[in-house]
């Protein structure tokens, strides 16, 4: 037997009410219920701080004035606790007070002068309101999304991950030998999987990184030895375009910093990779220098520069998002520019770019040293 369905009745906005007259208190409580929202009352600012604290509403309507702890103390906190969820704060002054700049400075949404007229008090609640619920749509979405990215590339990854181990073994003929067509078809097959693995992997990474889920280890890096890593990594992709890379450190400088040596690495390939990949003729230079040397707050700065067909200014600004690595005809997901940045970022430096069409680009890294 097939039960009637009936609609999920709307969920009622939760309104605290903080005043410490109890006459205003239980008129504007009054006025709100009449409309149908749920009002909590508080006579304190740090009676409603732990109020929040315990169930945090959908709007704080404020005093200014108050003994102990006015509403602008109350406003600050508030903000400065970023474990709360987004609450829109109504601010409500005396005529005869001063401006209420300061609240809104402090993190206030809107306030409102006393004697309060009701309907204007209403519209003022549910203007703030609207903006509440659409600052939750808005984070439901990207949470949505932040998992269905995470779900979509830890599924992906497994089927990739054992269509490589199969090709592997039939390459190695344990399923009988190959003809020389079928070898070259299955290499070619390899390499397009490890491809797609490879974006997978990079794309969980971002991902992790945007999440705020990754979790990285520092330790004293020596940027000049990781450089000559990379670049002895990647010597074979230069040479089979006949490409030079070199890189000529100062032996003089100690080019250490304090950052997690596997992302750091990363990132150098990424970086250098794209610089070989893009570029079919001349060279690719790595330099690394010190930057404001004498100040409190000294980096390090790597400079990739290639002599590649270089990018359009219009396509310079979005060059670090996801998928938007620009029209050149080899150009890949834009992930790795990305992942990179996140990276850079993570260790409070940063990734920029300077590049003229048939100039050439230059990646430029900078890290903190310390």
């Amino acid at each position: 037997m097939n039960h009637p369905s009936f609609p999920k009745p709307a969920r009622v906005d939760r309104i605290l009410v903080v005043d410490d007259t109890p006459d205003n208190c239980l008129l504007i409580q009054a006025i709100l219920q009449d409309e149908g929202y749920e009002v909590e009352l508080s006579e304190s600012g740090k009676d409603a701080l732990a109020k929040i604290d315990q169930s945090p509403p959908d709007l704080v309507l404020l005093d200014v004035m108050m003994p102990g702890m006015d509403g602008f103390e109350v406003t600050r906190r508030i903000r400065q606790n970023t474990a709360l969820p987004f609450m829109p704060i109504l601010l409500t002054t005396a005529y005869d007070q001063p401006s209420v700049a300061q609240g809104l400075d402090l993190g206030a949404d809107d306030f409102i002068r006393k004697p309060v007229h009701f309907d204007e008090l209403l519209a003022r609640v549910r203007a703030l309101l609207r903006l509440k619920h659409s600052v939750d749509e808005r984070d439901q979405i990207a949470r949505q999304r932040e998992d269905f990215v995470s779900r979509l590339t830890h599924d992906l990854r497994t089927p990739l991950v054992a269509a490589d181990r199969m090709l592997d073994l039939l390459i190695q003929g344990v399923m009988g030998e190959l003809s020389a067509d079928v070898l070259e078809i299955m290499v070619t097959m390899v390499r397009s999987n490890q491809n797609l693995l490879t974006m997978v992997n990079m794309l969980l990474e971002v991902y992790r990184y945007e999440a705020g889920r990754k979790s990285l280890v520092f330790s004293p890096v020596n940027l000049s030895e990781m450089l000559n890593e990379v670049i002895e990594e990647l010597s074979s992709l230069a040479i089979d375009k006949g490409l030079a890379l070199d890189f000529h450190p100062d032996p003089n400088i100690d080019f250490k910093i304090k950052g997690d040596r596997i992302e750091l690495h990363r990132v150098f390939t990424n970086l250098i990779g794209n610089a070989i990949k893009f570029t079919e003729e001349g060279a690719v230079h790595v330099q690394i220098s010190l930057i404001d040397d004498n100040s409190d707050n000294p980096q390090v700065e790597v400079r990739i520069k290639d002599t590649g067909p270089g990018i359009p200014p219009e396509e310079q600004p979005t060059l670090f998002e996801s998928f938007s690595s620009g029209k050149h005809k080899r150009a890949g997901s834009g992930l790795g520019l990305q992942l990179s940045r996140r990276i850079a970022e993570a260790h409070n430096g940063t990734v920029s770019v300077e590049s003229e069409i048939g100039q050439g680009s230059c990646f430029i890294v900078r890290l903190p040293i310390g």
